[in-house]
């Protein structure tokens, strides 16, 4: 088959992470390498929602060193959003709307970079564009923090907001040593909604077995209360301290959030139901059951996009995913997302490309498993950091201003004319 020629979409979504970008550069600077083929390559503004209101931009048009820079900068330069198609067999008009904007610009290749969601909605476009006859190659690029997409080995952003947390926990860990006497016990929340994959890096900082965390609560091991604090006054016992690293979606032995449910664990001195997210109610357990001081750090969205220490592995393997999509589409594939593999026959780590289903992606789900918790289910196994280890490695480079601080990349977004009628986007 003859190769297909028209202008390319390129987009991201769902939360920022420290290497979006690096992969975002990947597609943006291998497509511009690729002219011939690729006869215009666009941004769409805030991911999905950028096509649906036809604001799309020339990123031909950018300073080729900013493109660079993406390498090097957090967040989402595109514009995310976290906006779900509703299913095609339901309501075609959102997809419909999708392929009318391509049709009127010639797009003939979108790269959708983000998770499940993301996957879902390449596949369903492009089955769309192909019950229509419409020719167009649709692949995703893999991206989440969470470490929980299927058919992958990890993904791009993972071993930053790994290596961040481990780091976070291993210095806030010597404070808490150090002020034992008096700030005891120290609650550290970290994002993971549903997976533990981020909970458990925080074991990395844990090369003694008096060292932070000594407890790991995991969403894949159920909340119970009064087994959590024998754990902690175990802990007091034995260290005098207790550091405790706590994913946000850990729940109850009945399937509910602890962020949800730590009101019925602790009360004011008035009564009053105390409410919070997870590290609030960790902590609250821990100053009415076992009667010690705590404090609860709660790096929020700052840990996703911490380009200032982020791994030189996941960034790089980033921008490797971003080439290898723009290789998938040169060579005519559709429908996959690009996997990263890992090589358990060599000696060293090494990582290499593969393509999976979109709809395989979209449609799973890869939870912490077991042989990576610890007996006790408040820690990690040697064969998490085994496998962890390799994914934090090396620190990227980030340029520096004259003030001091970081020079991040910052695009101009030239619109690109309208020539469809007006969308109503919700946002």
């Amino acid at each position: 088959m003859p190769t297909l020629k028209g202008k390319a979409v390129v987009a991201q979504s769902g939360g920022p992470t420290a290497v979006i970008n690096a992969s975002a550069a990947g597609v943006i600077q291998d497509c511009l390498a690729n002219r011939d083929v690729f006869t215009g390559i666009y941004g769409s503004l805030n991911g999905i929602l950028g096509i649906l209101g036809e604001e799309l931009f020339d990123l031909s048009s950018e300073d080729p060193a900013q493109i660079d820079l993406l390498r090097r900068s957090p967040a989402s330069a595109l514009g995310s959003c976290r906006h779900k198609l509703k299913d095609l067999d339901a309501d075609r008009a959102d997809y419909e709307r999708i392929l009318e904007v391509f049709k009127a610009h010639d797009v003939r290749y979108f790269f959708y970079i983000g998770g499940n969601d993301s996957m879902d909605t390449a596949a369903k476009l492009g089955q769309l564009a192909g019950e229509t006859d419409y020719e167009m190659i649709a692949l995703g690029v893999p991206k989440t923090i969470d470490n929980d997409l299927a058919c992958t080995d990890h993904c791009p952003g993972y071993g930053s907001v790994a290596k961040y947390n481990a780091t976070s926990v291993m210095e806030a860990g010597r404070d808490t040593d150090a002020l034992y006497t008096h700030d005891t016990c120290t609650v550290h929340e970290v994002m993971g909604r549903n997976a533990g994959w981020i909970a458990a890096a925080t074991g990395l900082a844990r090369r003694r077995g008096d060292e932070a965390p000594h407890i790991i609560l995991l969403p894949e091991v159920p909340f119970v209360v009064e087994k959590f604090v024998d754990d902690v006054r175990r802990c007091m016992t034995d260290y005098k301290r207790c550091f405790i690293a706590c994913g946000e979606g850990v729940r109850t032995p009945d399937g509910q959030y602890l962020a949800d449910a730590g009101g019925q664990f602790a009360k004011d001195s008035f009564g009053h139901t105390q409410l919070g997210g997870a590290a609030e109610a960790v902590r609250a357990i821990v100053e009415s059951r076992v009667g010690i001081k705590a404090r609860t750090n709660q790096p929020g969205t700052a840990q996703r996009v911490a380009m200032h220490f982020a791994s030189k592995t996941d960034v790089d393997e980033a921008y490797l995913a971003g080439q290898a999509a723009v290789a998938a589409a040169l060579d005519g594939v559709s429908g996959k997302m690009i996997t990263l593999l890992r090589d358990d026959d060599s000696d060293r780590y090494v990582c290499t490309t593969g393509l999976a289903d979109l709809q395989d992606v979209a449609n799973g789900e890869k939870m912490l498993p077991p042989e990576f918790i610890d007996a006790n289910g408040t820690g990690i196994t040697e064969a998490f950091r085994q496998y962890a280890l390799p994914l934090i490695q090396g620190q990227a480079p980030v340029e520096v201003g004259d003030d001091g601080l970081p020079v991040y990349a910052r695009l101009d977004r030239t619109p690109v004319a309208k020539l469809t009628p007006v969308w109503p986007v919700a946002r």
